[in-house]
Formats: structure tokens, C-alpha cells, sequence
């Protein structure tokens, strides 16, 4: 089991490509591996025939446990994994491959004649307690597509819905619908927690409960960035930029002129970061992804956009790779977008702060003694104490706050 991440721990088989038995050539993909962050293709290293799989589709292993074996074709490979489970490197007993199905087969001699063909309705994949079967990339196409998979038939291991279910899924499979006749039925559902939620709730648990958190409110008066956000984008049409671009060129600003911020937590010493990496939080189906635009000080608003957009539409397609999720020095989590008007989030280690960002409102405010309207936006800095004190935070706030209402300001940094 590779090490694909620098947090991975343990990974999952969301889906094997080779069964026991294939031929594999260099650069082959042969398993689809889930791992805390994104689920990712495992391609082969060398030339030969998959003699032995160690880890099951759907089944959980831990790092450098044996995942497969290559070797020649017909190789003896018992005293390999032999020795592997006395060092104890090999994965738990593995299932039997699928080339020892047709023992199975033995007590339907009789009947050679019956085939899949022969089920009058498709069976969906379901445990023995009623709850849905289906890999992780399987559960994720279908969210992407519209698929319901209670409609789909599961042709993996004991009808488990597999990628290959979802890609060849039509409308006219779906298997018709039978009700009992009654209402109010009480039903649920449940699915394995991924690896990537599993160490989402260890890490943000271990910030919550481990650094100390206070949090810094300011409301910033939107009306000069709205403005200078048209007429930017008025000059560089077609390309445009959002108001996170804005908040994350802000912010990285502000950081330089506030290396106490810009700062990390270490047990027994803290590190101040001469360089600004902001990480950018990203919902994804299966939890959060925070990839980093790294030296974000000393890139245009425009550039910020493109790589936003191209980090985010990675992540959604878990086709993020760790080095880009990396390196982090501030965090950034906008939820503007969903008229959140304000929240607080939670530090995203190692950093010593977060910023939650919430929507434009527009609202009656004060200018000049006189009642107008206007449109504001509240920003909550979430601080480690261990590192940052409230005065700290609340001048990088003040620097941040300058800048967004004077957008031309951030021009020149």
C-alpha cells in the first residue's frame, strides 16, 4: 500500500483494473486508491502478471502493507507471503481471488443453463442489514451525474456497484419500484466514513480542542471593492475575478506587514513565515480540501483567479495531488457564496489563523452623519492564543480592512 499523502495513514481499494492472473505492463493502472484526500490511480512499476491480491475492493490496509504481487506468470509465491506475514508487513487474509469463484459453481452442475441473464428484475447491491453496496468512486461518479444507486446493479464482488456500473448505467435499467402501500415509513441510510472525513474530524478535533481559540469580528465597507472590481474587470475581459480573489490578495498583504500572523505553532517553538502560501478551503462530496496558492503576495488578482478556479475544479474531480495541498501558512474559508452572513471556522493546522469570510449584505449604514445605503461584509479571524495575542490579530484585521476598502492600494503590492 503506496504512501500517497503525507498524512495517509492507511488507504482503501475503491476499485481494482487488473484481476488475478493479467498481464500488467509498466504504467498500467491497477487499483484506484482512496486515501485521506482524494482517490487516486495506483500505476504499476514494472512488467509482469498480478499473481496475488492482498487487499480486497472496498477493504481497508495500512501504509507499506502488501497490496498486490508481480511476478512471472505461475510463479510459487507462498513462502513471499509467508515470510511477509511473519514480519508482520503483510495485509489481513485476503479474500479468494476471483479465479477460485467457480468452486461456487459446483452445486449448480445441474443447472449450467442459468445466467445473469436469467434475473428477471437487477438486484441492488445491499448488506444483509439493507444498506447500499458501492465503492467510493462508484458513490462519488454517481453524485456527479445525477444517479440515484438504488436504480443500479451492482456486478462487483457480492453486487457491489463498482465505476464500471456507473459509466454503463442507462435511465432503462432502473429496476422498477415496489411500495408497501403505507406512509410515514421511517428509513435511513449509512455509508463507511472515507478516509478523507476520517482524518478531517482527527485534525480539526485536534485544533478545536488543542489550541486554544479565540476569534476577532470586523465588518469592512464593501462599496469602493465593488467598484473597483467592475472596472477591473471591464479591462481585462474576458478573464474576470471574484471578490475572494480580492479577500485572498488582501489578506496575503496584510500578512507581510504581519509576520505574527503569518505563524505556526510547533510545540516548542513557533515559526514565523517570511513566505504567504494561503490555503483556500474547497467543499468537495466527501468533506473539505484546502489547496494552496503559494507566494499569493506577489501575484495580480488575476492570477490568483486562474489558479483558484484550476485548484478548485481539481479538488471537486479528485485530481488534487498532495504537493498542492501543502505549505500552507493562512487560511481562508469564504462562504459567502451561501449568504452566510458570518461564522466562525476552525484553524486548519499548522496554521496559527483562519479567516472566515461571510457575504455582501447590503444594509442601512452611517456615512457623513447621514443614514444611506450600503454594503458591508463581517470577516471572523479565528487565532491559536499559543501564538497570536488579540492585539496581534486585530491589527492585521485593521491592515486587511484598509485594503479592501481601498482596492487600489493592493494594486501596488
Amino acid at each position: 500500500m503506496p504512501k500517497l499523502s503525507d498524512t495517509m495513514e492507511e488507504g482503501v481499494v475503491a476499485e481494482w483494473h487488473k484481476k488475478v492472473g493479467d498481464e500488467v505492463q509498466t504504467g498500467d493502472v491497477l487499483a484506484e486508491i482512496e486515501t485521506d484526500k482524494a482517490t487516486m490511480e495506483f500505476e504499476s512499476f514494472q512488467d509482469g502478471f498480478l499473481l496475488h491480491i492482498g487487499v480486497q475492493t472496498g477493504e481497508t490496509a495500512p501504509v507499506d502493507s502488501i497490496l498486490a504481487v508481480l511476478g512471472e506468470k505461475g510463479e510459487n509465491i507462498e513462502d513471499l507471503l509467508k515470510s511477509a506475514s511473519e514480519n508482520g508487513s503483510a495485509a489481513p487474509e485476503p479474500e479468494p481471488a476471483p479465479a477460485e469463484e467457480p468452486k461456487q459453481e459446483a452445486k449448480t452442475e445441474s443447472k449450467p443453463e442459468i445466467s445473469h441473464a436469467a434475473v428477471a428484475t437487477p438486484v441492488v447491491a445491499s448488506n444483509s442489514d439493507g444498506r447500499l453496496k458501492a465503492s467510493p468512486l462508484a458513490r462519488s461518479m454517481a453524485t456527479e451525474k445525477g444517479i440515484d444507486l438504488n436504480a443500479v446493479n451492482g456486478t462487483g464482488d457480492g453486487g457491489r456497484i463498482v465505476k464500471r456500473d456507473i459509466e454503463e448505467y442507462t435511465p432503462s435499467s432502473r429496476p422498477a419500484a415496489t411500495f408497501a402501500g403505507v406512509s410515514g415509513q421511517e428509513s435511513f441510510s449509512e455509508e463507511k466514513v472515507s478516509q478523507m472525513r476520517k482524518v478531517i474530524a482527527r485534525r480539526l478535533a485536534e485544533s478545536k480542542f488543542e489550541a486554544p481559540h479565540f476569534y476577532l469580528t470586523m465588518e469592512i465597507d464593501m462599496e469602493n471593492s465593488m467598484t473597483s472590481r467592475k472596472a477591473i474587470n471591464a479591462a481585462i475581459e474576458p478573464e474576470k475575478i471574484s471578490f475572494n480573489d480580492m479577500v485572498i490578495k488582501a489578506a496575503a498583504a496584510a500578512l507581510k506587514k504581519h509576520p505574527g500572523v503569518n505563524a505556526s505553532w510547533l510545540g516548542d517553538k513557533i515559526r514565523y513565515n517570511d513566505h504567504v502560501h494561503i490555503g483556500v478551503a474547497v467543499a468537495v462530496d466527501e468533506g473539505l480540501l484546502v489547496p494552496v496558492i503559494r507566494f499569493a503576495d506577489s501575484k495580480p488578482m488575476a492570477a490568483i483567479n486562474a489558479e483558484v478556479k484550476e485548484m478548485a475544479g481539481k479538488a471537486r474531480t479528485k485530481k488534487l495531488q498532495p504537493s498542492e495541498m501543502e505549505g500552507n501558512t493562512f487560511t481562508i474559508s469564504n462562504l459567502g457564496m451561501f449568504g452566510i452572513e458570518e461564522f466562525t471556522a476552525i484553524i486548519n493546522p499548522p496554521d496559527a489563523c483562519i479567516m472566515a469570510v461571510g457575504t455582501i449584505v447590503e444594509k442601512p449604514v452611517v456615512k457623513n452623519g447621514q443614514i444611506v445605503v450600503g454594503h458591508t461584509m463581517k470577516v471572523t479571524l479565528s487565532c491559536d492564543h499559543r501564538v497570536v495575542d488579540g492585539a496581534v490579530g486585530s491589527a492585521f484585521l485593521q491592515t486587511f480592512k484598509k485594503y479592501m476598502e481601498n482596492p487600489v492600494m493592493m494594486l501596488a503590492v
